[in-house]
C-alpha cells in the first residue's frame, strides 16, 4: 500500500537501463560543454584580455549597475501595473453583466494577440507619428506600457482561471449566507485562488523581468542596452557580455521564484493556524459535577 498506484516501482531491468540513460546524458552534456568551451577558445573569447573589463570598478559604476537599475525599475513598476490590469479585466470577464464581460474579454484578446516588441514600437513612435512629432513618449513608460498591457492581459487570464478553479461549493456557501458577488470574491474566491495562482503569476513575472530586454529596440537604457551593446562595440567580448550578463537575469529570476515559494508556504501556514479545532456540540453539556459543561448548561438556562 506504500507504493502509488500511479507508478510502478522499476525493477533490476529498468534501474539498470535507468542508470544507463542517465550516464549517457551526462557524457553527452559534458561533450557538448567541451566543444563549446573548446570553440570559445579557439575563437579568443576566452582570453585575459576579453574579461578584463569586468574586473574594474569603473565598468560596474558606469554601465552595469546603471543598467541593472533601469531593468528592476522597469520590471518593478511594469509588475504592479499588470497585476492590476490583470486582476481588473480578470474580474471583468466573470462580469454577470454582459457588456463589461465582453468588453474586458476584447480588450485581453487583443493585446494578447499583438508582439511585446510591436506594442513598445508603436507606444512610443505611434503618439510622435500621429502627433507630427510635437508628442514624444518616454522610452522608460514606453517600455513599462508594453509590458503591462501584453503581461496584464495574460495575467487577467490566469486569475479568470483561479477564480473559476475554486469549487463551485464554495461561492454556494457564501451566497448561501446572505453575501453578494462583491463580498463572495473578495472573501472567498479571490483569496482561496490566489495560492493556486501563485505559481502561475510568478512564471509570468520573470518572462516579464526578462521581457524588459525588448526595450533595447527604443535604446532604453537597461542592463542589455548599457552592457551588451557597450562592451560588443568598445571591447568586441560579445560572447563573454552576453555570458556576464545572462548571470544577473539568472540570479534576479532564482530570487523571484524563491520569494514567490516562501509566500505560497506563507500563504498556506496561515490558513492552516486560521482554522483552529472547533469543539463539537455535545462538549457543552457533558461536563460533569461543577465543571465547564454545567457551567455552560446554567448559564444557558
Amino acid at each position: 500500500m506504500s507504493q502509488s498506484v500511479l507508478f510502478d516501482a522499476p525493477g533490476p531491468r529498468a534501474r539498470l537501463r535507468n542508470n544507463a540513460l542517465t550516464l549517457l546524458s551526462v557524457v553527452v552534456l559534458l561533450l557538448i560543454a567541451y566543444l563549446v568551451i573548446t570553440t570559445l577558445g579557439e575563437k579568443g573569447q576566452l582570453e585575459a584580455a576579453k574579461w578584463e573589463p569586468f574586473l574594474r570598478g569603473d565598468t560596474w559604476t558606469g554601465f552595469i549597475i546603471p543598467g541593472l537599475i533601469g531593468t528592476l525599475q522597469a520590471a518593478l513598476v511594469s509588475a504592479v501595473l499588470a497585476l492590476v490590469f490583470g486582476v481588473v479585466f480578470g474580474l471583468g470577464r466573470l462580469s454577470d453583466h454582459r457588456v463589461i464581460r465582453v468588453v474586458s474579454g476584447g480588450i485581453v484578446e487583443f493585446f494578447r494577440a499583438i508582439p511585446l516588441l510591436i506594442l513598445i514600437f508603436f507606444v512610443q513612435a505611434g503618439p510622435a507619428t500621429l502627433s507630427g512629432y510635437t508628442v514624444s513618449v518616454p522610452a522608460f513608460w514606453a517600455v513599462v506600457i508594453g509590458l503591462t498591457l501584453y503581461n496584464g492581459s495574460v495575467l487577467a487570464e490566469i486569475v479568470r482561471a483561479g477564480i473559476l478553479s475554486v469549487p463551485k461549493g464554495q461561492s454556494e456557501a457564501a451566497y448561501s449566507i446572505g453575501l453578494r458577488k462583491s463580498g463572495v470574491m473578495r472573501l472567498v474566491l479571490v483569496p482561496q485562488a490566489t495560492t493556486a495562482m501563485m505559481p502561475a503569476i510568478v512564471s509570468q513575472m520573470v518572462v516579464l523581468l526578462k521581457d524588459t530586454a525588448l526595450g533595447w529596440i527604443i535604446a532604453y537604457e537597461d542592463l542589455l542596452n548599457a552592457g551588451l551593446k557597450q562592451f560588443a562595440v568598445n571591447y568586441g567580448n560579445l560572447i563573454p557580455s552576453a555570458i556576464v550578463l545572462a548571470m544577473f537575469y539568472v540570479l534576479i529570476n532564482l530570487a523571484l521564484g524563491y520569494l514567490a515559494h516562501w509566500l505560497e508556504r506563507r500563504s498556506r501556514r496561515s490558513r492552516r493556524s486560521a482554522a483552529g479545532p472547533i469543539a463539537p456540540p455535545t462538549a457543552i453539556g457533558t461536563g460533569g459535577g461543577g465543571g465547564p459543561g454545567r457551567e455552560a448548561v446554567s448559564t444557558m438556562e
